[in-house]
């Protein structure tokens, strides 16, 4: 099921905005005209036996060590394209949703995305943004909230 209607059979309000094509969350954040920090991007890990959902703002990156310890595992690997393919035949590489939900994985948020009042994030192609409420965002992926990220 695609991210769009999954939040409408939750009756989740959001509102979608079409760009051109971005391949990176930054990108996304520059097509929006907002700061990377508002936007959120979803990286793919391996812990342990299971994959996770990494979900931080555009203007960092994922520190593996902090997902491991936030997941309760001892070490988070990232996941490659063959993987990401199989999890998600229904996106395009690199614009993966954030709901973890929508695919039985565990979700885990970065303390500075939980910090704003929206999230903003691509969900299966490159040339749209949804915009959402992110207590409704949390509301229905009951995530992690942890520093698993640093500032590039």
């Amino acid at each position: 099921m695609k991210t769009d209607q999954f939040l409408k059979q939750h009756g989740i309000p959001f509102s979608t905005h079409e760009h051109l094509p971005a391949y990176t969350a930054q990108e996304v954040a520059a097509e929006e005209h907002i700061s990377g920090n508002r936007v959120a991007k979803t990286v793919v890990v391996r812990a342990g036996e299971q994959y996770a959902l990494c979900v931080l703002p555009a203007s960092f990156k994922l520190d593996l060590e902090k997902v491991a310890q936030a997941l309760g595992v001892r070490e988070a690997l990232l996941a490659d394209e063959t993987e990401m393919a199989k999890l998600f035949p229904d996106a395009e590489v690199g614009a993966e949703s954030p709901l973890g939900v929508l695919y039985d994985l565990p979700t885990v948020v970065d303390e500075r995305l939980a910090g704003h009042d929206e999230i903003i994030f691509q969900a299966e192609t490159h040339r749209q943004a949804i915009h959402m409420k992110f207590d409704d965002y949390s509301r229905l992926t009951d995530p992690i909230v942890a520093d698993i990220a640093v500032h590039l």
